[in-house]
């Protein structure tokens, strides 16, 4: 445990052309695809829970929501991007970030939020912990009272 923590530490710090090549990695990919969507739903429940604002007020809470989703969003893609650029040759970086700037990797982000939405309509609710409790007592007879 302690030789790894050593690795770490004496790691060299990823290339400005890594960290770069992360970064655009970061914001071609899926948790770039899907926040802005997850932002745009939680500010209008930001304006819905202050039912007493005026169109003004809500314009402004909105354009605030704007500003922090984009400050947020933008600190989320450098640590991302670090991180990809830490664990991922300069080789992969380069072929990852042609592909998603790519027409293909445009086309794929582009249909990701929507086909992930079809999925947890289709799927529904997932209760990974309740369904393997249920199949264990199911198996072996333990672990069957309810929780």
């Amino acid at each position: 445990m302690m030789l790894l923590y050593a690795l770490a530490l004496f790691a060299p710090d990823p290339t400005s052309e890594a960290l770069a090549l992360g970064k655009r990695l970061a914001e071609a990919g899926t948790l770039a695809a899907l926040l802005p969507a997850i932002l745009a739903k939680e500010t209008e429940e930001l304006v819905a829970e202050q039912p007493a604002l005026s169109d003004a007020d809500k314009t402004i809470l909105r354009s605030i929501a704007t500003e922090q989703g984009k400050a947020g969003l933008d600190r989320m893609m450098t640590a991302t991007g670090r991180g990809y650029a830490e664990k991922l040759s300069i080789e992969d970086l380069r072929v990852l970030v042609a592909f998603n700037e790519s027409a293909a990797g445009t086309r794929w982000r582009e249909v990701t939020p929507g086909v992930m939405i079809a999925t947890m309509a289709t799927v529904g609710d997932i209760d990974f912990k309740g369904e393997t409790r249920k199949a264990f007592c199911a198996k072996t007879g333990k672990g069957c009272e309810p929780r």
